[in-house]
């Protein structure tokens, strides 16, 4: 990652700075401390206009910078690995992925190959995620559970990453929309943002999980989240993949239900819509149009790491210190 410029993390210590001059005017105004006393400032009237020696002088220097050093030491300057300034929109999203057994079927198509319906959700989903930079947008994983795959972010390389870990068969087979909802709403509930949404796909009906999805809904439109509900999948039949008894792949075509009625009352009740996306190209135009969401740009500043450099200044500081005490008692070595 590129660093920025360092920062402080206690800025105000930099205004001692100011002051060293001032104090280093002072002492000379004052002078140093007589080596000795005389009865009569005629016994050294010869000698008054001696200058300082080059010692005393390079002393008094490396006195103050050393000083300087620790000022900016304490200071705490760091350098901020990733740090931006982002424009960011008003909209916090959470899009609910299924990973029910279902979406195995393979009634996709990805660049002209057969896709399964996962991997066409993400692929879109991918897009939408690039698309949209400037919202923070969170992912649920669910089936016979729901499950939070990854928080609010505005990280979309960490969202992405989460993003394809998620596999079918990785959570107990079932169908829990509600249960996906009420993970998402619990993400989405504090947040105080211009407008709160939420993607549910799915390709079939709630079949586990304690809470119904309207009642789910409803909640949601107690918490002004709207919801965009997308049915995954043709009608009718559709093909799953199978094994033979040779290793190779075959198709069996089984009959998928998608509960359209009760994602088009989850989408009415919440002020989102619903959608039917029986294709990449039509998956990706839904998500096209939710990308039409009105914004609201705020300023944002994101900080992913910080490398503290307080010690480039603390340990030049210290040894110079040290230096100037050790050649006042030896080289510099002078009467008290």
């Amino acid at each position: 990652m590129e660093l920025t410029l360092p920062s402080f993390v206690h800025p105000v210590i930099l205004f001692l700075l100011l002051i060293l001059p001032i104090l280093a005017w002072l002492k000379g105004k004052r002078g140093r401390g007589s080596a000795f006393l005389y009865s009569s400032v005629q016994l050294v009237k010869g000698i008054t206009n001696l200058t300082q020696s080059p010692a005393r002088i390079w002393s008094t220097k490396l006195r103050w910078i050393a000083l300087a050093l620790c000022i900016v030491a304490l200071a705490r300057p760091r350098l901020g690995e990733g740090e931006t300034s982002v424009t960011a929109s008003g909209i916090d999203i959470v899009v609910a992925l299924d990973l029910s057994g279902s979406m195995a079927a393979e009634d996709f198509t990805i660049l002209g190959s057969r896709a399964n319906r996962l991997g066409a959700a993400k692929n879109v989903l991918e897009e939408f995620i690039d698309k949209r930079r400037s919202d923070r947008i969170g992912l649920v994983a669910f089936a016979g559970r729901a499950y939070i795959a990854a928080p609010l972010t505005l990280d979309h390389d960490f969202l992405l990453q989460n993003l394809d870990r998620l596999n079918l068969g990785t959570i107990e087979d079932g169908t829990a929309i509600g249960s996906a909802m009420t993970a998402g709403l619990n993400r989405l509930r504090d947040l105080d943002s211009k407008s709160r949404i939420m993607i549910l796909m799915t390709d079939g009906q709630n079949n586990a999980g304690k809470v119904p999805p309207l009642t789910a809904a409803e909640a949601a439109a107690s918490l002004e989240v709207k919801i965009y509900t997308i049915g995954v999948g043709k009608r009718g039949l559709a093909p799953f993949p199978r094994r033979g008894p040779f290793g190779q792949k075959t198709y069996a075509q089984v009959e998928v239900n998608i509960d359209e009625e009760t994602l088009t009352q989850i989408a009415d009740l919440t002020g989102g819509q619903y959608y039917r996306a029986d294709s990449t190209r039509t998956l990706s135009e839904i998500y096209e149009e939710i990308d039409e969401l009105e914004k609201t740009e705020i300023e944002v500043t994101e900080y992913q790491h910080y490398e503290e450099i307080f010690h480039w200044f603390l340990l030049p500081g210290m040894f110079l210190l040290l230096l100037e005490i050790i050649l006042n008692h030896t080289v510099w070595r002078r009467l008290p």
